[in-house]
């Protein structure tokens, strides 16, 4: 699980945790809070059909797969969504607890976390996270509802982020069918 790198600077260790263990962790923990591929191939699907025609959901998961083997996406949902559940637990400090509980809509972190997601592809990403957040279809709108005991302040944005990620590496890899302008 832990590779054991010598840094010549403090003469000691560190640990690096393997990419595969994070991206098992990440994706266990979406599973887990109740996000599966096919809810985030929606979103893509959601993004992407007006513009590449006959896209499927089978391509959308491909991309999805290529954003979720990203270690940085790794950190981010591993982070966020520790986050919610901390604050779930109320195991967090005031105010914290009480902004995480209530998702204020000022607070903007659970937004610039999710952006470390969506830079990993371009630009194109930050319009499809601004437009997909701002519309919230499929899970994005269960996630966001705030209804029953689960906190999703950061699994929301990470969720839209990830689908954002994944249609603009699709938008990408379709330069000649694009007009594609969002």
């Amino acid at each position: 699980m832990y590779s054991k790198f010598k840094n010549d600077a403090s003469e000691g260790f560190i640990l690096v945790i393997k990419g595969e263990t994070l991206e098992n962790k990440a994706r266990q923990l979406l599973k887990d809070r109740g996000v599966e591929m096919a809810d985030l191939a929606e979103l893509v699907l959601f993004l992407q059909k007006p513009y590449i025609e006959d896209l499927d959901l089978a391509t959308c998961i491909e991309h999805i797969d290529s954003v979720l083997s990203k270690r940085e996406v790794h950190n981010t949902i591993i982070t966020g969504i520790q986050l919610d559940i901390l604050a779930e637990e109320k195991k967090l400090l005031h105010p914290l607890q009480e902004i995480l509980e209530e998702d204020e809509g000022l607070y903007g972190i659970d937004e610039i976390l999710a952006l470390s997601i969506v830079n990993v592809y371009g630009s194109i990403g930050f319009t499809n996270y601004g437009y997909i957040d701002k519309v919230k279809p499929g899970i994005l709108a269960k996630l966001n509802s705030h209804e029953g005991p689960q906190v999703h302040t950061f699994l929301d944005d990470i969720v839209g982020a990830i689908a954002a990620a994944a249609a603009s590496r699709l938008a990408h890899s379709q330069p000649d069918k694009s007009s594609i302008t969002q």
